[in-house]
Order: C-alpha cells, then structure tokens, then sequence
C-alpha cells in the first residue's frame, strides 16, 4: 500500500485541550481534551473527509459518464 505523507499540527487552546489540523488538507480540523484525544479526532476527520469526497465524486457522475480513473502515486518533493 502507498502511503501519503501529511502535517498533522497541533495547538495548545487558550481555554484548555488541543487544537489539530492538517496543513495540506483544508478542512480537516478538529479538537481534543487531550493530545492523544486530538490524534484521534483528526485521524477521522480525515477519513470523514475522503469518504465525503469519493462521495461526492460518485453522486457527480453518472454511471454513463465517460471517465478515465488511475491509480494517483503521491511522492514528497
């Protein structure tokens, strides 16, 4: 399996807990009591992200649409 790699930041909120989100992802954000907590959140706020996209892409196209779809091999710069 290909891996993508991305910037997960977190930061410490004023009122308490963390906030996280992913630099390259616009988003994809979230919070958490804990670090550990934000991890978590913002693992599946991504994956809520990419099944809302593939999603989308499906409703957008017909099953007789004419598309080329291939596989996407990212590789860090």
């Amino acid at each position: 399996m290909t891996e993508l790699t991305l910037t997960a930041i977190y930061e410490e909120a004023t009122e308490g807990g963390f906030i996280g989100y992913v630099a390259e992802l616009p988003g994809a954000n979230t919070q958490g009591e804990t670090l550990e907590e934000a991890r978590e959140n913002l693992s599946e706020a991504i994956q809520l992200i990419r099944e809302a996209n593939r999603e989308e892409f499906e409703r957008k196209f017909s099953p007789t649409t004419r598309v080329t779809r291939e596989r996407l091999v990212l590789r860090a710069a």
